[in-house]
């Protein structure tokens, strides 16, 4: 049986690069299943961009309540057996969905598919590509060879979810998991979808991945992350440490990997506080990773976030 792909597009103040995002869901060489807009309350023409497609394009709208309840929202009007997700201001390239829906056929009992992707300047610039820039992608790379996929199993997460490759994306699952999941954490400005995926991989054993770019991420320098670093790690800290009480019992691959996860996000937040000053804060920040993962490597990080 051949997969169904509902893509779930959310848009908030979209309409300079809607037209762009549905276009390249529509003329995917597998055509999706179905294609669904959501309009996150947007106050610009972002309806009449996407009236453009009317009859190629399922359209909801909801009053603004953020990404996460927005691609939520999607999930919720979509028919297909297996979701992907893409951003208003991002794009796939033509081959995303067949690559995925081919490993689906070919590997029996995936739960899920990711992949990589490329991060580009507004102007189309390469900055880099999602697998070879972290330790985790690196080696379902070596591990793929010169095939196109690769199998990620389960001693490979923890890599994997302390410094994912791929995202949004480049991710594919079944409509199923992700009820059953809960979908996205409402209530999050910042690392909803690590969260997600953290929970996917908590549940997980084989999961595909597609060792060439299928989506491209344009990577803007006004975005409110960029603008307000420090507020960005903040925030994600946050996210992150609302899932400490919900993987017990998890394997501890997965446990490892969240941990590392938090001892990253920490440092990073530590290291935005050093930027504006905010030495005995920066401090504060690392803390917590001392006394969840007592060791070397926790240790190293308090002393340079000491050392200024």
């Amino acid at each position: 049986m051949q997969p169904k792909f509902s893509v779930i597009i959310a848009v908030y103040n979209g309409a300079e690069t809607i037209g762009r995002a549905i276009e390249s869901v529509l003329t995917q060489t597998y055509p999706a299943h179905e294609l669904i807009v959501v309009n996150d309350g947007s106050t610009d023409s972002t309806k009449s961009e996407v009236e453009c497609f009317a009859g190629r394009v399922k359209y909801v709208y909801q009053t603004n309540a953020g990404v996460a309840a927005a691609r939520n929202k999607g999930v919720e009007n979509a028919s297909g057996d297996w979701l992907a997700f893409l951003d208003a201001d991002d794009l796939y390239y033509p081959d995303r969905l067949l690559w995925h829906a081919e490993l689906i056929n070919k590997e029996a009992e995936l739960d899920f598919l990711t992949g990589d992707q490329e991060y580009r300047q507004p102007d189309g610039v390469l900055i880099r590509t999602s697998m070879k820039s972290t330790t985790a992608g690196q080696r379902m790379l070596d591990k793929a060879g010169d095939h196109r996929s690769v199998i990620m199993e389960l001693g490979d997460f923890t890599a994997f979810i302390e410094d994912h490759f791929g995202d949004t994306h480049t991710l594919s699952l079944p409509r199923r998991t992700f009820v059953e999941l809960g979908g996205y954490p409402v209530g999050f400005k910042v690392a909803e979808d690590v969260h997600l995926l953290i929970r996917l991989c908590a549940i997980s054993k084989r999961v595909g991945v597609i060792c060439e770019p299928m989506a491209v991420y344009y990577v803007h320098q006004q975005s409110a992350t960029r603008k307000n670093p420090l507020e960005s790690q903040r925030l994600s800290v946050e996210t992150l440490e609302t899932l400490s009480g919900e993987l017990v019992g998890v394997p501890d691959q997965v446990l490892s990997g969240y941990q590392g996860r938090m001892r990253l996000a920490r440092l990073n937040l530590a290291y935005a506080l050093l930027k504006k000053g905010q030495r005995m804060k920066a401090i504060q920040a690392v803390l917590p990773s001392l006394w969840a993962q007592p060791g070397g490597q926790t240790m190293r990080d308090l002393i340079s976030i000491i050392r200024g």
